[in-house]
């Protein structure tokens, strides 16, 4: 059986419920973004008042038990090296 996993949130989306919830529980977000979509159609004020309280319950989840793969992950990637290599203009000037 193949493991799936979701993408991280990127960071284009309104609040990232939706994205966090899916990222925690392991399904694309989606699929609770469609079922929003759908609520919609009933009831504005539960839709608005459920995905508040995921927020809060993401917020909550992410402060108190935050992910240390993540954080190794993002400081990784952000460490830069020291010395950036300076780009070759003189190939690019003879395309030219």
């Amino acid at each position: 059986m193949t493991e799936t996993t979701t993408p991280p949130a990127p960071r284009d989306n309104l609040l990232g419920v939706c994205a966090a919830v899916g990222e925690d529980l392991g399904f694309n977000p989606l699929w609770l973004r469609a079922a929003f979509a759908g609520a919609l159609l009933f009831s504005l004020e539960a839709v608005l008042a459920t995905y508040a309280a995921l927020g809060v319950i993401v917020l909550a989840s992410r402060l108190l038990f935050p992910d240390r793969r993540r954080a190794s992950a993002i400081a990784e990637v952000t460490r830069l090296p020291l010395t950036a290599r300076p780009i070759e203009e003189e190939p690019l000037r003879r395309a030219a």
